[in-house]
């Protein structure tokens, strides 16, 4: 008898394109992002359904629908792409344990841990990325990074999170806006101001950054709909919204648009967040000069 499961003969990626078009609804976004024409792209969907025997999608006039048993495979192929990432990146630091990749997003600066990080450790290979908020968290669970300096709020299932410090919001306007004079701004004076909206953002995400319900139930504007969250000054500078945001994003703002602090709400937080089965020593080191370094002088609340 043997542990050893049946040989499947199944391309990952073929799977990791089928995820993007089910992702994207539509057959030319997903190739755009694969850097792929449609028609190759067809044909690796084709491919991957007869390995499956089954048909995955449907092509309609107003985009690309999953079929019932595109439905199902859909979770069990992004279970699949994780455990594969997991088990090439468990494998490669098994062979090279003297290697941590950090991450951060954003305009997070990271900088002065990882140049702690290469002093006190000399021999270990110590690799910083950027990592888009909208790969937060897979990054980590796909083993891409092994600790991420990021903002609240994610999903933290399978995750350790520390708190490094609060910052306060604000509130990003063009610079000619009526209410640009004022020192500082509550929600009653931007309640009818529309704000952004990115597109494929994870809801509650949105819901934080855009305060969504508003203390008094009602939702948010609606602004622009953005695709990406470089996007957002131009929007604001064009006078199509405002947007609320952390304190200490965009630091050197455009000259035609002016950050005014929020009062009456709740700070954003930067958190370090690493995989909760991370035995990696170079974490826990990355994790004790991100606490002496980057937090201000008082305890980091831990989740």
């Amino acid at each position: 008898m043997t542990d050893t499961p049946p040989a499947v003969d199944l391309d990952l990626l073929l799977v990791h394109s089928f995820t993007l078009v089910a992702e994207h609804g539509h057959f030319g976004r997903a190739a755009e992002a694969l850097h792929v024409t449609q028609p190759s792209l067809s044909r690796q969907i084709n491919r991957l359904e007869k390995q499956l025997g089954a048909r995955l999608l449907d092509r309609g006039p107003r985009g690309t629908r999953l079929t019932e048993a595109g439905a199902v495979f859909l979770p069990q192929a992004k279970a699949l792409l994780r455990n594969a990432a997991r088990a090439v990146a468990q494998t490669r630091a098994a062979a090279s344990p003297g290697h941590v990749t950090i991450g951060y997003t954003g305009d997070l600066i990271i900088t002065p841990v990882v140049r702690e990080m290469r002093r006190r450790h000399p021999d270990a290979e110590i690799r910083a990325q950027h990592i888009q908020l909208t790969d937060v968290p897979a990054a980590l669970l796909d083993h891409r990074v092994d600790a991420l300096v990021t903002r609240l709020p994610f999903v933290t299932t399978d995750l350790h999170v520390t708190i490094l410090y609060a910052e306060p919001r604000v509130v990003l306007m063009p610079i000619d806006h009526r209410l640009a004079h004022k020192d500082f701004l509550t929600l009653d004076d931007i309640a009818d101001e529309p704000v952004p909206r990115l597109r494929h953002s994870d809801p509650a995400w949105s819901a934080y950054w855009n305060i969504d319900p508003r203390p008094d139930g009602r939702p948010a504007p609606e602004g622009p709909i953005i695709e990406a969250l470089e996007d957002k000054l131009e929007v604001i500078a064009a006078g199509e919204a405002v947007a609320i945001t952390a304190g200490g994003q965009f630091p050197t703002l455009r000259p035609d648009v002016i950050a005014i602090p929020l009062h009456g709400v709740d700070p954003a937080h930067v958190v370090l967040a690493t995989r909760r089965d991370t035995h990696n020593r170079l974490v826990t080191a990355f994790a004790k000069y991100a606490l002496e370094q980057l937090a201000p002088a008082t305890p980091p609340t831990e989740r």
